[in-house]
């Protein structure tokens, strides 16, 4: 099991065991709760990594002018990364 599944595990627990003790929805089959909840975080988790990566090669593309401007990497990235999390109707 990769990383992002154990992470994704790990969440799903704690939002179905909040969901249960706080009796905020009706859960029959917990187990079943879980792993929905496991792989739609794991698939939003693999979308953010997807996009972090998009970031990475658009600014890679653009390294020379980058370094020629000195701008910051790290807000550039940023900046790159909500673009393209607008653009995809993702939210960070």
């Amino acid at each position: 099991m990769g990383r992002r599944e154990q992470v994704a595990g790990r969440m799903a627990d704690a939002v179905v065991k909040r969901l249960v003790v706080r009796r905020l929805a009706d859960v029959r089959d917990e187990s079943r709760a879980r792993d929905v909840v496991r792989r739609i975080l794991a698939e939003d988790l693999l979308a953010e990594e997807k996009l972090d990566a998009d970031a990475r090669a658009l600014l890679l593309d653009h390294a020379k002018e980058i370094r020629d401007s000195a701008s910051d990497y790290r807000r550039l990235f940023s900046l790159v990364r909500a673009k393209l999390a607008k653009e995809r109707g993702f939210t960070l």
